[in-house]
């Protein structure tokens, strides 16, 4: 499952549009950026000019460095861009990576577009990348978050204690959630139904 990070990779379902995140989307994002609560839970925070502006810049630099590359979520209903979410720890020798750093704006919350985000991701994964498995990862504090996962038919593998260093020097333990190959064809079909209309 080799990946191109300097692709242009646009997915596309009913529902979503998901695009590469740039520098550009700066002035968009900031209608739905800046509610401190969406970055409570989150390794970084983006509720203001400035920090949106750091994080826009180092979603791009770990893009380059072939770490992480970045989408923005849009709402194909209104054309509006609601959020941010990304591909990351790509590992091509195991077949697997993680989708994570997604946020949604709070309109957009509780609306399907989430999920329907995470379709398209999970369906280029195991359809195009040949991924054997995606991994999630969230706060072990971050309940909301937790439950989104369980409901679209991730399993919850257990607690990585002191896993990570997050907002204001403070270490988190992590909540890891995965799908694997063998359960993406029922979850297509039930969970994700209604953005699977191939064909």
């Amino acid at each position: 499952m080799p990946f191109d990070f300097e692709q242009t990779l646009v997915l596309e379902n009913s529902r979503a549009r998901l695009r590469p995140l740039e520098a550009t989307d700066f002035e968009e994002l900031k209608a739905v950026a800046f509610t401190p609560e969406l970055w409570e839970y989150t390794l970084s925070r983006a509720d203001d000019t400035v920090s949106l502006a750091a994080y826009i810049a180092a979603a791009g630099q770990a893009r380059q460095a072939g770490l992480r590359y970045p989408f923005v979520i849009i709402d194909r209903a209104t054309g509006r861009l609601a959020g941010s979410t990304s591909y990351y720890n790509l590992d091509p020798d195991n077949q697997k990576l993680s989708i994570g750093y997604t946020w949604v704006g709070t309109d957009f919350q509780r609306t399907g577009l989430n999920r329907a985000a995470k379709h398209l991701l999970l369906c280029h994964a195991f359809d195009q990348l040949g991924c054997e498995r995606v991994e999630l990862e969230t706060d072990s504090r971050n309940l909301k978050s937790q439950q989104a996962m369980r409901r679209m038919g991730a399993t919850e593998e257990g607690t990585l204690r002191s896993h990570r260093l997050t907002q204001g020097n403070f270490r988190r333990d992590t909540k890891i959630f995965s799908i694997i190959r063998s359960e993406w064809n029922q979850l297509r079909h039930s969970v994700f139904a209604e953005f699977d209309a191939r064909g």
